[in-house]
This record gives C-alpha cells, sequence and structure tokens, in this order.
C-alpha cells in the first residue's frame, strides 16, 4: 500500500505553534485522543502512556455539547481517529444502524475540525497507529 494513495493523515492547522498550547508550567503536553466507538482510543492511549506521554481518552463521541473536549481536557494536542461504519461495528460488536454512526460524527465534527492530526484507522492496525501518533508527536516536539 502507497502512502500518497491513501493520506491516512492529515496534520491539521500546520501552522499551530504548540508552544503556545502547552501549559507555562509543565514541559509535557497533554495529548487528547477522541473519535467515534471502535475508532482505537482506548488502545492508543494505552500505547502513548507506556511511551510515557499524558494521554487522555475523551469520549465526545457520547456528548450534545460540541465543544465539551475543550472543557473536560482542553488538550494542547488533539488526535482524531477516524474509522468507517462497517470497522466500528465489527471492532465492538456493535449492533448500530448507520444513523447512530453518523450522529457520533455529528458529535465530533467540532473536534474534527481542530485536530492537530487525523488518522483513519481502518488503514492500519494498532502498532501502525501507534508508530504514526509518535512520529508526529516526536516531530512536534522538534519544531518547539
Amino acid at each position: 500500500m502507497q502512502q500518497d494513495q491513501f493520506p491516512y493523515l492529515a496534520a491539521a492547522n500546520d501552522s499551530t505553534n504548540f508552544s503556545t498550547k502547552m501549559k507555562e508550567d509543565d514541559s509535557t503536553p497533554l495529548i487528547g485522543i477522541v473519535g467515534p466507538c471502535g475508532s482505537g482510543k482506548s488502545t492508543l492511549v494505552a500505547g502513548l502512556t507506556k511511551h510515557g506521554y499524558r494521554c487522555r481518552h475523551i469520549a465526545q463521541e457520547h456528548s450534545y455539547v460540541r465543544h465539551m473536549w475543550q472543557v473536560i481536557t482542553n488538550p494542547d494536542i488533539l488526535i482524531f481517529l477516524q474509522c468507517s461504519f462497517e470497522i466500528s461495528t465489527s471492532r465492538r460488536k456493535l449492533n448500530w444502524l448507520p444513523a447512530d454512526y453518523e450522529e457520533q460524527l455529528r458529535r465530533l465534527s467540532h473536534a474534527h475540525e481542530h485536530a492537530d492530526l487525523i488518522i483513519d484507522t481502518n488503514l492500519f492496525n494498532a502498532d501502525e497507529v501507534l508508530a504514526r501518533v509518535l512520529d508526529f508527536l516526536r516531530s512536534t516536539a522538534d519544531n518547539v
């Protein structure tokens, strides 16, 4: 699979200066992870935590408040994991209708618009997603 065939990640807000988003008294950024059910949020949080990162699994997909991810966590870096209806329901063994999934996407739209990194987890296994996020975080740290 060629990377240029699948825009698997998109660094949103390329001009974002992460140093201004980091808390002055803490040199370690807080990373928020959002996405629909079954996208791999818990798995990614566990992997990043093992690498020493501060992470929060944000259950924005369950909130009617569009900016709840900011209220609950207000992360320095926001990572959005996306996946299809079919993948989401197969990973979690959910008995959903497409409308249920579309409602989650609607609830996640604000977070999606503000994400620093978006990864389509349909295309990669958990280790590959973790590797891509770690690469992004390392490149971000190099630019601070």
